[in-house]
């Protein structure tokens, strides 16, 4: 039988940490990722795709930032709608190489419904871009007025604004195409974030939705029953990175709050992730997982990564 499922691409699947971030990386690494894809497809699962796109939207923004003098610069909003095309095409190549003759694959440019009074767009909290040491990233923050926090441990990044994701614009676009038999490629880098006015028209704000939460409500949309998060570690943890780091096998929902309560989980890396999975399995998903590319068949049958549960 057929199992719906949610996958949320980042990290390794698309742009290590070590990588320069050239084209040819990012398409090597994503022909990879297909290739999982596809043996999922194998195994009965009817898939619905999403991604990040934390790394190239920051770069992007970048590169407009470094070329103002002779170019027009982009609000995030649209650099957000260039880099979902940017990886959407990636991605829809590969899995068409990987696919061969098939037609089940579907990319649909995706806006996401935020609120206009989310107090997260006061609250920058979103990792973009590329790493800085600490002098870089005090240059950044007085040259051009950035928000920088250390991320985890690993370096400095820019924060920007994540408000959360309330709805999709092209919704029964896309539960059609899912209920259709396609393998949809969706909200990708979060969606481009949009509010609705008063008037019943949208307008784009400039922010970087945490892909996991629209995961989620992706997941809830065609009423997936396993939502798969594949990132770049092989297990959520406690006190990661620190010597007496301790792996979670499984947690419950309940346990779960209480640790993000106390602070395990930090904003912008973990704790999007697990307040997803709550989301997820609160509005009637049977389990999450989050785990590594290399990890996933592994996890999803209980022996790898760290399943997530309502009770």
């Amino acid at each position: 039988m057929t199992t719906n499922i949610m996958v949320s691409l980042g990290g390794n699947a698309i742009l290590k940490h070590s990588d320069k971030g050239t084209a040819q990386e990012q398409l090597e690494n994503i022909r990879h990722t297909s290739n999982i894809i596809v043996e999922l497809l194998k195994k009965d699962f009817h898939i619905g795709l999403t991604h990040g796109n934390g790394p190239q939207v920051g770069d992007i923004l970048l590169a407009y930032d470094l070329s103002k003098k002779i170019l027009s610069p982009m609000p995030l909003d649209v650099c957000v709608a260039q880099s979902q095309g940017m990886i959407g095409y990636m991605l829809q190549i590969s899995l068409k190489n990987a696919l061969k003759n098939s037609e089940i694959e579907k990319s649909i440019v995706t806006q996401t419904l935020v609120h206009q009074e989310d107090p997260l767009l006061k609250k920058p909290s979103k990792p973009i871009g590329p790493f800085y040491t600490a002098m870089e990233a005090s240059k950044n923050r007085e040259e051009r007025g950035w928000v920088i926090v250390d991320d985890c441990g690993r370096g400095y990044r820019r924060v920007v604004p994540s408000p959360l994701p309330i709805g999709f614009v092209e919704e029964s676009s896309i539960k059609s195409l899912f209920n259709e038999g396609e393998l949809i490629i969706a909200a990708g880098g979060g969606g481009i974030p949009v509010v609705e006015m008063g008037d019943g028209t949208f307008q784009g704000i400039e922010a970087v939705i945490d892909k996991d939460h629209t995961a989620a409500l992706l997941a809830s949309l065609i009423e997936a029953e396993i939502l798969l998060i594949l990132t770049d570690v092989d297990k959520v943890a406690l006190d990661y990175g620190k010597p007496y780091q301790q792996n979670l096998d499984h947690l419950t929902v309940p346990i779960a709050r209480e640790y993000l309560k106390n602070g395990y989980f930090p904003p912008g890396n973990m704790g999007p992730k697990i307040e997803s999975t709550i989301d997820f399995l609160e509005n009637g998903g049977k389990k999450a997982i989050i785990t590594s590319l290399e990890n996933v068949f592994n996890a999803l049958d209980g022996e790898a990564g760290t399943t997530i549960t309502l009770n």
